[in-house]
């Protein structure tokens, strides 16, 4: 059985008429665009500003006139000091000052001249070394005597044996007074107690000079401890 199309339905009747169309359609869209180009294009470049026109107005310069000054006053003679000298052998008359309260007394103005005292200041200096040395009464062997004399042995360090030798040292002050004693070396706190007690009971001692001065000069003595 054949079967037929409708006219209607038959595509290929307008295929030729569509082609026609399209390119037409292509034609003129291309025929616009040749024809719209950049040179018809106008650019206003004005801004709508207008120029100001400044003008200067010129001020007249006009100079005042300054106040003359009143010229000035004469200057004052001067006025010489002339200054007596009077001799050291005249009479100068004491002045009196009335006084300003009610009792109206005058007030009489003396000079009494003050007295400076001197002060000797003691100099405190402790020597080492000096042209005289202080010296024991009697001599080193006096003095050697004197400790032997007056120095008790501790129990304490007799039972435990403990002997030897205590140096001490002391300051002998310009009266010959002995000061500030103190162990240098010591041996046993018991003997070195005792020797201290005995140093500071020893008489005055002849104090050491320099330059024909007595000074305060700074002394070592050895303390001897033995048994026997």
């Amino acid at each position: 059985m054949e079967v037929k199309k409708s006219p209607k339905a038959d595509l290929e009747n307008k295929k030729t008429t569509n082609l026609l169309v399209g390119a037409i359609m292509i034609l003129a869209v291309l025929f616009v665009g040749f024809e719209w180009s950049e040179r018809d294009k106008q650019v206003t470049t004005d801004s709508g500003l207008v120029d100001v026109v400044f003008e200067e107005e010129i001020i007249p310069i006009t100079e005042q006139e300054q106040p003359k000054q009143a010229p000035p006053p004469p200057e004052a003679p001067k006025v010489e000091e002339v200054l007596e000298i009077m001799d050291n052998d005249s009479k100068v008359e004491e002045s009196t000052i009335q006084a300003s309260d009610d009792t109206q007394a005058a007030v009489e103005i003396k000079y009494t001249p003050v007295e400076v005292e001197e002060e000797e200041v003691e100099e405190q200096q402790i020597f080492q070394v000096v042209e005289e040395m202080p010296e024991f009464p009697g001599g080193m062997g006096e003095c050697m005597k004197w400790l032997s004399k007056n120095i008790k042995y501790p129990t304490i360090s007799q039972e435990n044996g403990v002997q030897g030798r205590v140096i001490i040292q002391f300051v002998v002050n310009k009266d010959g007074s002995i000061v500030d004693a103190q162990v240098a070396r010591g041996v046993d706190p018991y003997l070195d107690k005792e020797a201290l007690r005995v140093v500071g009971q020893m008489p005055k001692w002849k104090p050491g000079k320099q330059r024909g001065k007595e000074v305060r000069v700074k002394y070592t003595l050895p303390v001897m401890f033995r048994l026997q």
